[in-house]
């Protein structure tokens, strides 16, 4: 049965060359899927998309439950009365993808140098090999969200399920498409339907999906992958409407670890949506634009608070953040241009909070600092 089912699933078989168009033509093609490259696809499909991740699987994406959750108690209590709050206007997210086509208030253009670009790209891209290949996950993604039970689909199926992709039969690409897609239409289906933690998996899932159709699958023309943008950036929205921020953030607090978690990854997630935003934008010969509607929110959290493991190692290292923070911690805006009104000590000052920030950001930190410096120039 599960067998039929996947057949129906990724269309009929064809002995035909599926056309591949390019972005300006489509004059290429790609070789015919037969009969066993379609298969091959399904077997693959079968063993992954059919069935959840098990503990095995979550040790494969470089953490183990034990690690994430310590060996005696879960550290992790549970998902639930985060104490949310979204700052920003979050429906700026959503009709992110209209700038291109129609001029909106306060829309800032920001022009990428080409090393840019490729870095970008580049960047972007290993996100995707990395989960593809199952020996990590996106610095975007909490290890908790992928180590303990408490989080399970559509993040843990969309993780499992991109494995079809790390060893493909040539031809087989528009076959991998289909079952992605699918996924895609059920987690875009039921949006309306998640909680906090689950919209924000269902979020994180949508895009890598999507960055695997345009990385991995050249899937560059497909009209779904435009749809698939939009989308995306719905999902973002509603997202964001559940939460950016903890309260206790915003009053100076330390928050819950697990409030502070989802916040955390939340915003990592949509930073890395608007990258992905801009490597489109740059294939395809549109303006980008600054993310003012992101105005107020927090710059990438420290190493020691992303990578704690304990929740001890967490409160210790979040108590040294408010100490070193006394002012409120860096803002993403603080790494946009300066403000012509600046006066020099202004400028000192942000220079200052932004040498500070360095200090003790991640990977994810550091390349998000490279692109913003390189564009708009150190403060």
């Amino acid at each position: 049965m599960r067998r039929a089912n996947q057949t129906a699933a990724v269309g009929p078989i064809t002995d035909k060359a599926i056309p591949h168009h390019g972005l300006f033509s489509g004059n290429d093609s790609i070789p015919p899927v037969t009969r066993s490259t379609r298969s091959h696809v399904e077997r693959d499909v079968a063993s992954t998309y059919m069935s959840e991740p098990t503990s095995a699987s979550h040790h494969q994406f470089g953490v183990s439950l034990a690690t994430a959750q310590g060996a005696d108690e879960p550290e992790i209590r549970g998902f639930v009365d985060l104490k949310l709050t979204c700052s920003i206007n979050a429906e700026g997210i959503a009709n992110r993808w209209l700038g291109a086509y129609i001029p909106l208030p306060d829309q800032k253009v920001k022009e990428y140098p080409a090393t840019i670009k490729s870095f970008l790209h580049s960047m972007v891209k290993s996100y995707v090999t990395v989960t593809i290949r199952g020996r990590g996950y996106p610095p975007f993604i909490h290890a908790a969200q992928v180590a303990t039970h408490l989080v399970g689909p559509p993040l843990s199926t969309c993780l499992s399920l991109v494995r079809i992709c790390e060893h493909q039969l040539p031809g087989s690409e528009e076959t991998a498409a289909d079952v992605l897609q699918r996924e895609m239409r059920n987690i875009y289906e039921q949006r309306e339907t998640y909680d906090t933690i689950t919209l924000l998996g269902a979020f994180q899932a949508y895009l890598i999906l999507t960055m695997v159709l345009f990385f991995r699958l050249e899937q560059i023309a497909n009209p779904f992958l435009r749809q698939a943008v939009m989308n995306l950036q719905e999902l973002a929205c509603a997202s964001a409407t559940k939460g950016l921020v903890c309260e206790a953030e915003q009053q100076r607090l330390r928050p819950r670890w697990e409030s502070w978690i989802v916040a955390e990854a939340s915003r990592r997630t949509l930073y890395t949506m608007y990258l992905f935003d801009g490597v489109l934008s740059a294939h395809d010969g549109l303006p980008t634009f600054v993310g003012t509607e992101l105005t107020g929110l927090p710059a990438p959290g420290s190493r020691t608070l992303w990578r704690a493991q304990t929740r001890l190692e967490w409160e210790a290292s979040y108590n040294s953040y408010l100490a070193d923070w006394s002012e409120g911690g860096l803002r993403t805006d603080e790494l946009w241009p300066v403000p012509e009104d600046f006066k020099e000590a202004d400028v000192t000052k942000r220079r200052n909070r932004v040498d500070h920030w360095l200090e003790g950001v991640d990977e994810f930190g550091t390349m998000l600092y490279a692109v913003t410096s390189c564009t708009h120039g150190s403060s």
